[in-house]
């Protein structure tokens, strides 16, 4: 049996992989702060504490760099292999068909660089690039969306960036496949790619919602941070997790939300 620590427990992802490897010892940040060196014993950690606010770290570059490089340094000299959690968002988003892992990264933002800085911080792991995570709980599109459908008759979103939305179930689920494959840089994301737009349309169709999605451009939205407006996500390496579509992980998501 291995000793699995998991960081950043409370997040939407922490709080998946505990589930899905019970057993561990899954610390939130009020248990575990990842940017002050600490001591824990451990053979594998699940590295999923990370400063996400893509917006937040235009404005704070030195704190999204404390979480997600310092962070990754201190959770790496623990001396246990790591799972790092990484970011489409480490591409530019210039290229219109899927980024593979042998893919030249090129972030276009704060966060971007930040998660990518992390990666190199990973000396003995497993690096997963993953895509545009939503889950049952914590802040995400999918909660974002069902709250405005429900007090909107429409919605602007943007339609002009293209992704793969991810379940953190599924995702959860496979690393524990994954972290029996080799080592190294593992691109994992859900089967399927859509626009912001049309991942809104979708969740107000499977909730029920009679809201009415408006596109928009990403220059209409104003977002401080830029985008790739294309991070689809693919593995080119055999053996690699295959994720179900990600309107099955809507689906799911949306039944266990239910059930809360």
């Amino acid at each position: 049996m291995r000793r699995t620590l998991i960081t950043g427990a409370e997040g939407q992802l922490g709080v998946a992989l505990a589930l899905g490897f019970p057993g561990a010892d899954a610390r939130g940040r009020g248990e575990l702060d990842v940017t002050r060196p600490f001591s824990a014993e451990a053979d594998l950690v699940l590295h999923a504490a990370a400063w996400t606010d893509v917006d937040g770290a235009e404005a704070d570059p030195a704190g999204a760099e404390l979480v997600n490089v310092v962070g990754t340094r201190n959770v790496v000299a623990l001396g246990a292999p790591v799972v790092y959690f990484s970011s489409d968002y480490v591409f530019s988003g210039e290229k219109r068909t899927p980024y593979v892992e042998s893919d030249e990264p090129a972030p276009r933002s704060v966060y971007g660089r930040t998660k990518l800085a992390g990666e190199r911080e990973v000396r003995e792991g497993w690096i997963v690039r993953t895509s545009w995570l939503f889950g049952w709980t914590g802040k995400n599109f999918v909660r974002t969306m069902l709250r405005l459908g429900a007090e909107r008759d429409e919605v602007r979103v943007v339609d002009d960036q293209r992704g793969c939305p991810t379940y953190v179930g599924h995702l959860a689920a496979a690393t524990r496949s994954l972290v029996e494959l080799p080592r190294g840089i593992w691109h994992v994301a859900a089967d399927g790619e859509c626009t912001w737009a049309e991942f809104a349309a979708a969740i107000f169709e499977e909730a029920g919602l009679a809201c009415r999605v408006v596109p928009i451009s990403t220059e209409e939205f104003g977002a401080p941070a830029p985008r790739p407006a294309y991070s689809v996500l693919r593995s080119e390496r055999a053996g690699a997790p295959r994720l179900p579509h990600w309107r099955e992980g809507l689906r799911e998501c949306l039944a266990r939300l239910e059930e809360t």
